[in-house]
């Protein structure tokens, strides 16, 4: 009879903490796209830095207490470019996140962190690597 009662309540904590990491996952996660699809716009329309080319947001990640996000993107062109340009972000950061407060409607506003994603170069990277390899392996059964 014991052993069920803390069964029971073991699986209630458990049930109830899953349930509110999920429901501040959930607004969190929705600030964070609606941040991303108005940041995307703000850069493209109101941003006239040379150094910001065509940046892609990739994600951002807003923290619990609304007071940080970083911002992962992608620039076409080479890694300097990319620095340059995470720089000139990095810069104009208060400019963009005031332009988030007038359209987000929300109390806090989280401070703005520009990183570079590098995923995508390592993801091409690694896809690279491994055509290779099929390639050299093919190769080597035809030789047999």
């Amino acid at each position: 009879m014991k052993d069920e009662r803390v069964r029971n309540i073991s699986s209630f904590i458990l049930h109830n903490s899953s349930l509110l990491s999920m429901k501040s996952f959930s607004r969190t996660s929705r600030i964070g796209d609606q941040m991303q699809r108005d940041l995307a716009q703000v850069i493209r329309t109101e941003v006239k830095d040379p150094r910001v080319g065509l940046v892609t947001i990739q994600s951002i990640d807003v923290s619990p207490d609304y007071a940080h996000a970083k911002v992962f993107i992608t620039q076409l062109g080479d890694a300097k470019n990319a620095k340059a340009c995470t720089d000139a972000l990095n810069h104009a950061a208060g400019f963009l996140r005031h332009h988030l407060a007038e359209r987000l409607g929300i109390r806090t506003i989280p401070a703005l962190r520009f990183v570079y994603d590098e995923s995508v170069e390592r993801g091409i990277r690694i896809s690279q690597l491994i055509d290779s390899a099929v390639r050299s392996d093919s190769g080597c059964e035809s030789d047999k």
